[in-house]
């Protein structure tokens, strides 16, 4: 008889350790704390995604398209099980997977390459009409933005297309640290509300806040979290 010990349930206080444990050159440090809550959130108690599930047609999409500063997205992915704990040493080296920016082709659990801004609102709304089209209605596409990124001609007409489009499978997490150069009357919200969406703003660090942002139901649109995380001085 064989005892085997079961792999430890990953918490959020294993993230700093991970996340210590990146220690090669990072010159987007704030940009990835700043999504470290709302990622924890999403993966351990939202997305329908797994490491035996990555390909599967009915697994829920996560796209960062804030991929500067990706160490949050790879802490988080090493808690869940995507790849071992063992690869985050090698961050940002020239033979190691985990680049400073995502690589799809490289990270397990990775959907989309990102890291120049403006690409992953747009995908987005491509793999919902995709989904659309093939029937699927189960599975849910988010993505994760940067409010800066917001500036983008690219999601302007994306967050102009979803809404009107009806694509309630799209959900995008916007990260608002007031960094954007050109700010909105009203705000961000106010700008998804406008073009359609339905739309949340939560504190950013609040797991509970952002957890029912997150599965509030939103039928016939598409869904907006503005979670609000100050930069720090």
């Amino acid at each position: 008889m064989t005892n085997s010990t079961a792999a430890p349930t990953p918490t959020y206080r294993d993230l700093h350790r991970l996340m210590s444990l990146m220690t090669g050159d990072e010159k987007h440090g704030p940009a990835a704390t700043s999504t470290l809550d709302a990622l924890w959130v999403l993966y351990d108690r939202v997305l329908r995604v797994t490491p035996e599930t990555v390909d599967a047609p009915g697994r829920d999409r996560f796209l960062l398209s804030k991929g500067h500063g990706p160490m949050a997205y790879y802490a988080v992915l090493a808690a869940h099980g995507f790849f071992d704990e063992e690869l985050l040493a090698g961050f940002g080296s020239y033979d190691s997977p985990l680049g400073h920016h995502p690589d799809r082709l490289l990270v397990p659990g990775a959907e989309i390459g990102s890291g120049s801004l403006g690409h992953g609102l747009p995908l987005a709304v491509g793999a919902a009409l995709g989904l659309r089209a093939q029937g699927l209605t189960g599975p849910h596409v988010w993505v994760l933005t940067g409010d800066a990124e917001l500036d983008e001609g690219s999601n302007h007409e994306a967050i102009a297309y979803a809404g009107p489009a009806g694509l309630d499978q799209l959900h995008t997490v916007v990260i608002d640290n007031a960094s954007a150069s050109h700010g909105r009357p009203g705000g961000i919200a106010a700008r998804f509300a406008t073009a359609g969406w339905s739309v949340a703003s939560v504190d950013g660090r609040d797991h509970e806040a952002l957890y029912d942002a997150f599965t509030a139901p939103h039928p016939g649109q598409p869904r907006a979290v503005v979670a609000r995380v100050p930069a720090k001085r």
